[in-house]
Protein backbone atom coordinates (compact mmCIF):
# COMPACT_ATOMS: atom_id res chain seq x y z
CA UNK A 1 0.00 0.00 0.00
CA UNK A 2 1.40 3.42 -0.93
CA UNK A 3 1.78 5.79 2.04
CA UNK A 4 -0.89 8.51 1.76
CA UNK A 5 0.31 11.96 0.83
CA UNK A 6 -1.68 14.99 2.00
CA UNK A 7 -3.56 16.71 -0.83
CA UNK A 8 -1.76 19.66 -2.37
CA UNK A 9 -3.89 22.82 -2.32
CA UNK A 10 -5.33 23.47 -5.74
CA UNK A 11 -5.04 26.59 -7.78
CA UNK A 12 -8.09 28.30 -9.21
CA UNK A 13 -9.77 26.46 -12.08
CA UNK A 14 -9.34 28.75 -15.10
CA UNK A 15 -12.13 29.93 -17.33
CA UNK A 16 -12.57 27.81 -20.47
CA UNK A 17 -11.13 29.33 -23.64
CA UNK A 18 -13.26 31.56 -25.81
CA UNK A 19 -12.98 32.96 -29.31
CA UNK A 20 -9.66 32.35 -31.02
CA UNK A 21 -8.24 30.90 -27.78
CA UNK A 22 -10.18 27.73 -28.54
CA UNK A 23 -7.71 26.91 -31.32
CA UNK A 24 -4.80 26.84 -28.86
CA UNK A 25 -6.38 23.87 -27.08
CA UNK A 26 -6.88 21.58 -30.09
CA UNK A 27 -3.46 19.93 -29.68
CA UNK A 28 -4.67 16.80 -27.82
CA UNK A 29 -7.08 16.09 -30.67
CA UNK A 30 -4.39 16.39 -33.34
CA UNK A 31 -2.04 14.14 -31.37
CA UNK A 32 -4.81 11.60 -30.87
CA UNK A 33 -5.78 11.76 -34.56
CA UNK A 34 -2.19 11.24 -35.70
CA UNK A 35 -1.66 8.37 -33.23
CA UNK A 36 -4.33 6.42 -35.14
CA UNK A 37 -3.24 7.30 -38.67
CA UNK A 38 -0.47 4.74 -39.05
CA UNK A 39 -2.48 1.64 -38.21
CA UNK A 40 -6.27 1.95 -38.30
CA UNK A 41 -6.36 4.32 -41.27
CA UNK A 42 -3.19 3.93 -43.32
CA UNK A 43 -2.59 0.19 -43.09
CA UNK A 44 -5.75 -1.67 -42.13
CA UNK A 45 -8.43 0.35 -43.94
CA UNK A 46 -6.95 -0.18 -47.45
CA UNK A 47 -6.34 -3.80 -46.47
CA UNK A 48 -9.99 -4.33 -45.46
CA UNK A 49 -11.14 -2.52 -48.62
CA UNK A 50 -8.90 -4.76 -50.72
CA UNK A 51 -10.53 -7.82 -49.13
CA UNK A 52 -14.19 -6.75 -48.91
CA UNK A 53 -14.65 -3.56 -50.93
CA UNK A 54 -17.27 -1.26 -49.39
CA UNK A 55 -19.13 -4.06 -47.59
CA UNK A 56 -17.93 -3.02 -44.12
CA UNK A 57 -18.38 0.74 -44.50
CA UNK A 58 -21.27 0.59 -42.00
CA UNK A 59 -18.99 -1.03 -39.40
CA UNK A 60 -16.37 1.69 -39.88
CA UNK A 61 -18.90 4.49 -39.33
CA UNK A 62 -20.50 2.77 -36.34
CA UNK A 63 -17.10 2.07 -34.75
CA UNK A 64 -15.87 5.65 -35.02
CA UNK A 65 -19.16 7.02 -33.68
CA UNK A 66 -19.10 4.71 -30.67
CA UNK A 67 -15.44 5.44 -29.98
CA UNK A 68 -16.35 9.12 -29.81
CA UNK A 69 -18.57 8.32 -26.83
CA UNK A 70 -15.81 6.35 -25.08
CA UNK A 71 -13.17 9.01 -25.66
CA UNK A 72 -15.50 11.72 -24.42
CA UNK A 73 -15.99 9.88 -21.13
CA UNK A 74 -12.23 9.42 -20.75
CA UNK A 75 -11.70 13.12 -21.36
CA UNK A 76 -14.57 14.03 -19.04
CA UNK A 77 -12.88 12.42 -16.04
CA UNK A 78 -9.59 14.23 -16.58
CA UNK A 79 -11.26 17.57 -17.26
CA UNK A 80 -13.36 17.34 -14.09
CA UNK A 81 -10.72 15.93 -11.71
CA UNK A 82 -7.35 16.86 -13.17
CA UNK A 83 -6.30 13.22 -12.93
CA UNK A 84 -5.76 10.52 -15.52
CA UNK A 85 -8.28 7.71 -15.75
CA UNK A 86 -5.62 5.22 -14.65
CA UNK A 87 -5.32 7.09 -11.35
CA UNK A 88 -9.09 6.95 -11.09
CA UNK A 89 -9.13 3.19 -11.71
CA UNK A 90 -6.57 2.70 -8.93
CA UNK A 91 -8.67 4.73 -6.53
CA UNK A 92 -12.11 3.27 -7.21
CA UNK A 93 -11.34 -0.34 -8.13
CA UNK A 94 -7.88 -0.99 -6.72
CA UNK A 95 -4.71 -2.47 -8.23
CA UNK A 96 -6.53 -5.23 -10.13
CA UNK A 97 -8.09 -2.66 -12.49
CA UNK A 98 -4.68 -1.14 -13.22
CA UNK A 99 -3.21 -4.60 -13.87
CA UNK A 100 -6.15 -5.31 -16.19
CA UNK A 101 -5.03 -2.32 -18.24
CA UNK A 102 -1.24 -2.57 -18.22
CA UNK A 103 -0.65 -6.33 -18.59
CA UNK A 104 -2.30 -6.68 -22.04
CA UNK A 105 -0.85 -3.33 -23.05
CA UNK A 106 2.70 -4.50 -22.37
CA UNK A 107 2.19 -7.03 -25.19
CA UNK A 108 0.44 -4.47 -27.40
CA UNK A 109 3.22 -1.94 -26.85
CA UNK A 110 5.95 -4.32 -27.99
CA UNK A 111 3.99 -5.63 -30.99
CA UNK A 112 2.68 -2.26 -32.18
CA UNK A 113 6.01 -0.42 -31.86
CA UNK A 114 7.77 -3.21 -33.75
CA UNK A 115 5.01 -3.30 -36.38
CA UNK A 116 4.81 0.47 -36.88
CA UNK A 117 8.59 0.78 -37.16
CA UNK A 118 8.71 -2.12 -39.62
CA UNK A 119 5.89 -0.65 -41.71
CA UNK A 120 7.56 2.75 -41.75
CA UNK A 121 10.84 1.12 -42.76
CA UNK A 122 9.23 -0.30 -45.92
CA UNK A 123 8.66 3.31 -47.02
CA UNK A 124 12.08 4.49 -45.85
CA UNK A 125 13.68 1.66 -47.82
CA UNK A 126 12.13 2.93 -51.06
CA UNK A 127 13.28 6.47 -50.24
CA UNK A 128 16.83 5.66 -49.10
CA UNK A 129 17.68 2.21 -50.43
CA UNK A 130 18.70 1.00 -46.96
CA UNK A 131 18.06 -2.43 -45.51
CA UNK A 132 14.78 -3.12 -43.71
CA UNK A 133 16.20 -4.52 -40.44
CA UNK A 134 18.64 -1.63 -40.01
CA UNK A 135 16.03 1.02 -40.87
CA UNK A 136 13.52 -0.57 -38.48
CA UNK A 137 15.99 -0.63 -35.59
CA UNK A 138 17.09 2.94 -36.28
CA UNK A 139 13.46 4.10 -36.34
CA UNK A 140 12.74 2.45 -32.98
CA UNK A 141 15.89 3.96 -31.46
CA UNK A 142 15.07 7.42 -32.85
CA UNK A 143 11.55 7.36 -31.42
CA UNK A 144 12.84 6.31 -27.99
CA UNK A 145 15.51 9.01 -28.05
CA UNK A 146 13.03 11.77 -28.96
CA UNK A 147 10.66 10.76 -26.16
CA UNK A 148 13.45 10.07 -23.66
CA UNK A 149 15.03 13.48 -24.21
CA UNK A 150 11.70 15.18 -23.62
CA UNK A 151 11.42 16.63 -27.11
CA UNK A 152 8.04 15.12 -27.95
CA UNK A 153 6.08 18.10 -26.65
CA UNK A 154 7.47 20.14 -29.55
CA UNK A 155 5.80 17.81 -32.03
CA UNK A 156 2.28 19.02 -31.27
CA UNK A 157 2.42 21.68 -34.01
CA UNK A 158 4.11 19.25 -36.39
CA UNK A 159 1.30 16.77 -35.69
CA UNK A 160 -1.28 19.38 -36.68
CA UNK A 161 0.53 20.12 -39.96
CA UNK A 162 0.97 16.44 -40.84
CA UNK A 163 -2.66 15.65 -40.00
CA UNK A 164 -3.83 18.51 -42.21
CA UNK A 165 -1.59 17.54 -45.13
CA UNK A 166 -2.67 13.90 -44.99
CA UNK A 167 -6.32 14.95 -44.77
CA UNK A 168 -6.11 17.11 -47.91
CA UNK A 169 -4.05 14.63 -49.96
CA UNK A 170 -6.19 11.57 -49.25
CA UNK A 171 -9.48 13.43 -49.73
CA UNK A 172 -8.30 14.82 -53.07
CA UNK A 173 -7.09 11.41 -54.23
CA UNK A 174 -10.30 9.65 -53.16
CA UNK A 175 -12.41 12.13 -55.10
CA UNK A 176 -9.99 11.85 -58.02
CA UNK A 177 -10.65 8.13 -58.52
CA UNK A 178 -14.39 8.85 -59.00
CA UNK A 179 -15.79 6.29 -56.55
CA UNK A 180 -18.72 4.08 -57.43
CA UNK A 181 -21.38 5.86 -55.39
CA UNK A 182 -23.84 2.99 -55.75
CA UNK A 183 -21.48 0.43 -54.23
CA UNK A 184 -20.47 2.94 -51.58
CA UNK A 185 -24.12 3.54 -50.61
CA UNK A 186 -24.70 -0.23 -50.45
CA UNK A 187 -21.92 -0.42 -47.85
CA UNK A 188 -24.06 1.66 -45.49
CA UNK A 189 -26.42 -1.31 -45.07
CA UNK A 190 -25.27 -3.59 -42.22
CA UNK A 191 -24.01 -6.83 -43.73
CA UNK A 192 -21.21 -9.34 -43.29
CA UNK A 193 -19.41 -10.61 -46.40
CA UNK A 194 -19.38 -14.34 -46.99
CA UNK A 195 -16.56 -16.09 -45.12
CA UNK A 196 -15.63 -12.89 -43.32
CA UNK A 197 -12.41 -13.29 -41.35
CA UNK A 198 -12.79 -11.65 -37.95
CA UNK A 199 -9.07 -12.04 -37.31
CA UNK A 200 -8.73 -9.39 -40.03
CA UNK A 201 -11.81 -7.29 -39.23
CA UNK A 202 -11.49 -6.97 -35.46
CA UNK A 203 -7.90 -5.62 -35.43
CA UNK A 204 -9.07 -3.05 -37.98
CA UNK A 205 -11.99 -2.01 -35.78
CA UNK A 206 -9.73 -2.12 -32.74
CA UNK A 207 -7.20 0.28 -34.24
CA UNK A 208 -9.76 2.40 -36.12
CA UNK A 209 -9.24 5.96 -34.75
CA UNK A 210 -7.46 4.40 -31.78
CA UNK A 211 -7.36 1.26 -29.73
CA UNK A 212 -7.86 0.88 -25.99
CA UNK A 213 -4.42 2.35 -25.26
CA UNK A 214 -4.84 5.25 -27.66
CA UNK A 215 -8.10 6.24 -26.03
CA UNK A 216 -6.45 6.23 -22.61
CA UNK A 217 -3.60 8.40 -23.93
CA UNK A 218 -6.15 11.11 -24.66
CA UNK A 219 -6.46 11.48 -20.89
CA UNK A 220 -2.72 12.22 -20.59
CA UNK A 221 -2.72 14.75 -23.40
CA UNK A 222 -5.78 16.53 -21.97
CA UNK A 223 -4.06 16.64 -18.59
CA UNK A 224 -0.78 17.89 -20.06
CA UNK A 225 -2.61 20.66 -21.96
CA UNK A 226 -4.19 21.91 -18.75
CA UNK A 227 -7.88 21.36 -19.46
CA UNK A 228 -10.20 22.27 -16.58
CA UNK A 229 -9.16 20.85 -13.22
CA UNK A 230 -5.87 19.67 -14.74
CA UNK A 231 -4.72 23.30 -14.79
CA UNK A 232 -5.48 23.55 -11.06
CA UNK A 233 -4.04 20.18 -10.06
CA UNK A 234 -0.66 19.44 -8.53
CA UNK A 235 1.57 17.47 -10.88
CA UNK A 236 0.49 14.08 -9.54
CA UNK A 237 2.17 12.19 -12.36
CA UNK A 238 5.60 13.36 -11.24
CA UNK A 239 5.00 13.02 -7.49
CA UNK A 240 4.35 9.30 -7.74
CA UNK A 241 1.33 9.51 -5.43
CA UNK A 242 -1.88 7.65 -6.22
CA UNK A 243 -5.22 9.30 -6.57
CA UNK A 244 -6.62 9.71 -3.04
CA UNK A 245 -9.82 11.54 -3.93
CA UNK A 246 -11.03 12.60 -7.35
CA UNK A 247 -11.70 16.03 -5.91
CA UNK A 248 -8.31 16.73 -4.35
CA UNK A 249 -8.10 19.23 -7.19
CA UNK A 250 -11.66 20.53 -7.14
CA UNK A 251 -11.95 20.93 -3.35
CA UNK A 252 -14.77 18.45 -2.65
CA UNK A 253 -17.30 16.12 -4.22
CA UNK A 254 -19.74 18.99 -4.69
CA UNK A 255 -17.76 21.79 -6.31
CA UNK A 256 -19.21 25.29 -6.06
CA UNK A 257 -21.49 26.47 -8.88
CA UNK A 258 -18.76 28.64 -10.36
CA UNK A 259 -16.39 25.67 -10.65
CA UNK A 260 -19.17 23.48 -12.03
CA UNK A 261 -19.90 26.03 -14.76
CA UNK A 262 -16.21 26.28 -15.63
CA UNK A 263 -15.82 22.50 -15.80
CA UNK A 264 -18.88 22.22 -18.03
CA UNK A 265 -17.28 24.78 -20.32
CA UNK A 266 -14.03 22.83 -20.38
CA UNK A 267 -15.99 19.65 -21.09
CA UNK A 268 -17.54 21.37 -24.11
CA UNK A 269 -14.05 22.39 -25.25
CA UNK A 270 -12.84 18.81 -24.86
CA UNK A 271 -15.91 17.56 -26.72
CA UNK A 272 -15.22 19.93 -29.60
CA UNK A 273 -11.57 18.85 -29.69
CA UNK A 274 -12.34 15.13 -29.82
CA UNK A 275 -15.19 15.70 -32.30
CA UNK A 276 -12.87 17.55 -34.68
CA UNK A 277 -10.31 14.76 -34.36
CA UNK A 278 -12.91 12.03 -34.95
CA UNK A 279 -14.37 13.79 -37.99
CA UNK A 280 -10.92 14.41 -39.48
CA UNK A 281 -9.72 10.86 -38.86
CA UNK A 282 -12.98 9.43 -40.23
CA UNK A 283 -12.66 11.40 -43.47
CA UNK A 284 -9.09 10.13 -43.86
CA UNK A 285 -10.30 6.57 -43.19
CA UNK A 286 -13.10 6.96 -45.75
CA UNK A 287 -10.56 8.24 -48.27
CA UNK A 288 -8.39 5.18 -47.75
CA UNK A 289 -11.45 2.93 -47.97
CA UNK A 290 -12.41 4.47 -51.32
CA UNK A 291 -8.86 4.16 -52.67
CA UNK A 292 -8.60 0.56 -51.50
CA UNK A 293 -12.03 -0.43 -52.84
CA UNK A 294 -11.52 1.24 -56.23
CA UNK A 295 -7.85 0.43 -56.85
CA UNK A 296 -6.86 -2.61 -54.76
CA UNK A 297 -10.07 -4.66 -54.51
CA UNK A 298 -10.45 -5.24 -58.29
CA UNK A 299 -6.86 -6.57 -58.32
CA UNK A 300 -7.27 -8.47 -55.01
CA UNK A 301 -4.06 -6.75 -53.97
CA UNK A 302 -3.56 -6.44 -50.19
CA UNK A 303 -0.69 -4.79 -48.27
CA UNK A 304 1.40 -7.74 -47.06
CA UNK A 305 4.59 -8.24 -45.06
CA UNK A 306 7.42 -6.06 -46.36
CA UNK A 307 5.57 -4.79 -49.47
CA UNK A 308 3.37 -2.37 -47.52
CA UNK A 309 4.85 0.82 -48.98
CA UNK A 310 5.02 -0.59 -52.51
CA UNK A 311 1.37 -1.65 -52.42
CA UNK A 312 -0.02 1.45 -50.73
CA UNK A 313 2.08 3.68 -52.97
CA UNK A 314 -0.05 2.45 -55.85
CA UNK A 315 -3.10 4.08 -54.23
CA UNK A 316 -1.93 7.50 -55.35
CA UNK A 317 0.37 6.24 -58.09
CA UNK A 318 -2.64 4.98 -60.03
CA UNK A 319 -4.27 8.42 -59.67
CA UNK A 320 -1.41 10.91 -60.00
CA UNK A 321 1.28 8.81 -61.65
CA UNK A 322 4.90 8.83 -60.49
CA UNK A 323 4.42 11.97 -58.41
CA UNK A 324 1.49 10.35 -56.60
CA UNK A 325 3.47 7.19 -55.87
CA UNK A 326 6.39 9.04 -54.28
CA UNK A 327 4.10 11.47 -52.49
CA UNK A 328 2.28 8.53 -50.91
CA UNK A 329 5.52 6.77 -49.97
CA UNK A 330 6.84 9.97 -48.35
CA UNK A 331 3.54 10.54 -46.54
CA UNK A 332 3.62 6.94 -45.33
CA UNK A 333 7.11 7.34 -43.91
CA UNK A 334 6.11 10.51 -42.06
CA UNK A 335 2.80 9.06 -40.88
CA UNK A 336 4.17 5.75 -39.59
CA UNK A 337 7.07 7.49 -37.84
CA UNK A 338 4.75 10.13 -36.34
CA UNK A 339 2.37 7.42 -35.16
CA UNK A 340 5.33 5.55 -33.69
CA UNK A 341 6.45 8.66 -31.80
CA UNK A 342 3.01 9.27 -30.33
CA UNK A 343 2.77 5.57 -29.42
CA UNK A 344 6.11 5.53 -27.60
CA UNK A 345 5.15 8.73 -25.78
CA UNK A 346 1.71 7.38 -24.84
CA UNK A 347 2.96 3.98 -23.68
CA UNK A 348 5.77 5.60 -21.71
CA UNK A 349 3.27 7.74 -19.81
CA UNK A 350 0.65 5.04 -19.30
CA UNK A 351 2.88 2.09 -18.39
CA UNK A 352 5.10 4.25 -16.19
CA UNK A 353 2.14 5.57 -14.23
CA UNK A 354 0.47 2.15 -14.10
CA UNK A 355 3.50 0.40 -12.62
CA UNK A 356 3.96 3.28 -10.18
CA UNK A 357 0.37 2.86 -8.99
CA UNK A 358 0.55 -0.92 -8.45
CA UNK A 359 4.02 -1.33 -6.97
CA UNK A 360 2.88 0.15 -3.64
CA UNK A 361 5.74 0.63 -1.20
CA UNK A 362 7.93 -1.94 -2.93
CA UNK A 363 11.21 -1.20 -4.73
CA UNK A 364 11.54 2.19 -3.07
CA UNK A 365 15.11 2.44 -4.35
CA UNK A 366 13.67 2.72 -7.86
CA UNK A 367 12.48 6.28 -8.40
CA UNK A 368 9.53 7.00 -10.74
CA UNK A 369 11.94 8.58 -13.21
CA UNK A 370 14.24 5.53 -13.19
CA UNK A 371 11.24 3.25 -13.63
CA UNK A 372 10.09 5.25 -16.65
CA UNK A 373 13.60 5.20 -18.14
CA UNK A 374 13.80 1.44 -17.66
CA UNK A 375 10.47 0.96 -19.42
CA UNK A 376 11.64 3.13 -22.30
CA UNK A 377 14.90 1.23 -22.77
CA UNK A 378 13.64 -2.33 -22.21
CA UNK A 379 9.91 -2.52 -23.04
CA UNK A 380 9.66 0.23 -25.65
CA UNK A 381 13.04 -0.17 -27.38
CA UNK A 382 14.90 -3.44 -26.82
CA UNK A 383 11.89 -5.79 -26.84
CA UNK A 384 10.28 -4.28 -29.99
CA UNK A 385 13.64 -4.42 -31.77
CA UNK A 386 14.11 -8.07 -30.83
CA UNK A 387 10.50 -8.91 -31.71
CA UNK A 388 10.84 -7.40 -35.18
CA UNK A 389 14.05 -9.33 -35.84
CA UNK A 390 12.31 -12.52 -34.70
CA UNK A 391 9.00 -12.07 -36.59
CA UNK A 392 9.95 -9.76 -39.46
CA UNK A 393 6.37 -9.15 -40.62
CA UNK A 394 4.83 -5.78 -39.65
CA UNK A 395 1.33 -6.83 -40.69
CA UNK A 396 1.33 -9.89 -38.41
CA UNK A 397 2.60 -7.80 -35.51
CA UNK A 398 -0.04 -5.11 -35.98
CA UNK A 399 -2.81 -7.70 -36.43
CA UNK A 400 -1.82 -9.18 -33.06
CA UNK A 401 -1.74 -5.77 -31.40
CA UNK A 402 -5.03 -4.71 -32.99
CA UNK A 403 -6.78 -7.89 -31.89
CA UNK A 404 -5.75 -7.39 -28.27
CA UNK A 405 -6.73 -3.72 -28.44
CA UNK A 406 -10.20 -4.56 -29.72
CA UNK A 407 -10.80 -7.20 -27.04
CA UNK A 408 -9.58 -4.72 -24.44
CA UNK A 409 -11.97 -1.91 -25.45
CA UNK A 410 -15.11 -3.31 -23.69
CA UNK A 411 -13.20 -3.59 -20.40
CA UNK A 412 -11.89 -0.02 -20.66
CA UNK A 413 -15.39 1.21 -21.53
CA UNK A 414 -16.96 -0.45 -18.50
CA UNK A 415 -14.29 0.82 -16.12
CA UNK A 416 -14.50 4.41 -17.41
CA UNK A 417 -18.28 4.53 -17.23
CA UNK A 418 -18.25 3.10 -13.69
CA UNK A 419 -15.54 5.59 -12.71
CA UNK A 420 -17.49 8.62 -13.93
CA UNK A 421 -20.79 7.53 -12.39
CA UNK A 422 -19.16 6.70 -9.05
CA UNK A 423 -16.84 9.67 -8.58
CA UNK A 424 -18.18 12.71 -10.43
CA UNK A 425 -20.90 14.90 -8.89
CA UNK A 426 -24.32 14.55 -10.56
CA UNK A 427 -23.96 17.85 -12.41
CA UNK A 428 -20.87 16.57 -14.23
CA UNK A 429 -21.78 12.90 -14.75
CA UNK A 430 -22.68 11.39 -18.13
CA UNK A 431 -26.42 11.13 -18.62
CA UNK A 432 -28.95 10.37 -21.32
CA UNK A 433 -27.39 9.98 -24.76
CA UNK A 434 -23.82 10.20 -23.38
CA UNK A 435 -24.40 7.37 -20.92
CA UNK A 436 -26.34 5.02 -23.18
CA UNK A 437 -24.11 5.73 -26.18
CA UNK A 438 -21.13 4.59 -24.13
CA UNK A 439 -23.01 1.49 -22.96
CA UNK A 440 -23.81 0.65 -26.60
CA UNK A 441 -20.15 1.12 -27.49
CA UNK A 442 -19.11 -1.43 -24.89
CA UNK A 443 -21.71 -3.93 -26.13
CA UNK A 444 -20.75 -3.41 -29.80
CA UNK A 445 -17.05 -4.03 -29.28
CA UNK A 446 -17.79 -6.76 -26.77
CA UNK A 447 -19.87 -8.63 -29.36
CA UNK A 448 -17.19 -8.36 -32.04
CA UNK A 449 -14.55 -9.42 -29.51
CA UNK A 450 -16.54 -12.52 -28.57
CA UNK A 451 -16.95 -13.60 -32.20
CA UNK A 452 -13.25 -12.91 -32.81
CA UNK A 453 -12.18 -15.10 -29.88
CA UNK A 454 -14.56 -17.89 -30.95
CA UNK A 455 -13.19 -17.78 -34.50
CA UNK A 456 -9.62 -17.69 -33.21
CA UNK A 457 -10.37 -20.76 -31.08
CA UNK A 458 -11.78 -22.61 -34.09
CA UNK A 459 -15.37 -22.66 -32.82
CA UNK A 460 -16.55 -20.45 -35.70
CA UNK A 461 -15.35 -20.48 -39.29
CA UNK A 462 -12.08 -21.92 -40.47
CA UNK A 463 -9.82 -20.25 -37.88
Amino acid sequence: MVNPVPPVPRRQIPLPPAGWQVLAYLGPGFLWMLSAAGSGELLFTPRIAALYGYALLWALLLAVTLKWFINREIGRYTVCTGETVLQGFAQTSGPWAVWLIILPQLVVAVASIAGLAGAGATALKLLTGGGLPLLTLLTIALAAAVVGLGQYSRLEKVAAVLAGALFVAILAAALGVKPDWGNLAAGLVPQLPANVDFTEVLPWLGFMLSGAAGMLWFSYWVQAKGYGAAAAAPNVQNTGRPASSPYDTVADTNPPPDDTAKLRGWTRQMTGTITLAVVGATIVALGFLVLGAELLWPKRLTPEQNQIAQTLGQLLGDVWGRFGFWFMVSAMALTFVSTLLSSVDGYSRMLGEGLELVRGGRLLWLSPERLKQGLLVVVLTALPAGTYLLVGDPVRLLLLAGGIEAVHIPFVTGLVLYLNKKTLPPALQPAGVSFWGTVLAGLFFGGFALVYLLQLAGVLGDK
